[in-house]
């Protein structure tokens, strides 16, 4: 590592830690040559696969502005946004690639975003997945009607312990 004051080849490392939850290590460096500190900070690189072959840095800003478009006039708040970019951003650096595709991230979005805000939801379907026409908002209406009169899978009818023990 460079030392950013005298451009020194060269670093040692003093101390190093863990920030945003282990996602990224924070070091302090000291340089042998000025003797002057610095911090660094290392995270792994994770890169978005746009549809035309380019590739550039994920960014959780880049998610929560284009789900606060989605959201305007909503009553969502910044926190939800927040954390709804987290929950993004840890889905996609869980399938453990170092590339992924742009759909892979809109398709992380979508599932917390429909139990965030449903209008919101049907607003960023409708651009990512390029409604064409009113039987589309139909159709997804629906869908979204069925999964949420489904029976929760975690409910399979079975007496509780407690219960079948009275």
């Amino acid at each position: 590592m460079h030392c950013p004051f005298c451009r020194y080849p060269d670093s040692r490392v003093v101390d190093s830690r863990e920030t945003d939850d282990g996602a990224a290590i924070r070091r302090r460096r000291s340089c042998p040559e000025c003797e002057r500190r610095f911090t660094t900070l290392e995270t792994a690189s994770l890169a978005i696969i746009k549809r035309s072959g380019a590739t550039e840095p994920f960014s959780r800003s880049k998610v929560i502005d284009g789900v606060r478009k989605a959201c305007s006039g909503r009553p969502v708040d910044e926190d939800a946004l927040a954390r709804l970019g987290q929950q993004v951003e840890e889905t996609v650096r869980a399938s453990g690639a170092a590339e992924i595709p742009a759909h892979e991230v809109g398709m992380a979005i979508l599932e917390p975003l429909s139990e965030l805000d449903e209008v919101a939801y049907i607003r960023f379907a409708s651009v990512y997945r390029n409604f064409t026409s009113l039987d589309d908002f139909v159709i997804e209406v629906a869908a979204m009607r069925e999964r949420e009169t489904a029976p929760d899978p975690a409910d399979s009818g079975a007496i509780p312990a407690t219960t079948a023990l009275n």
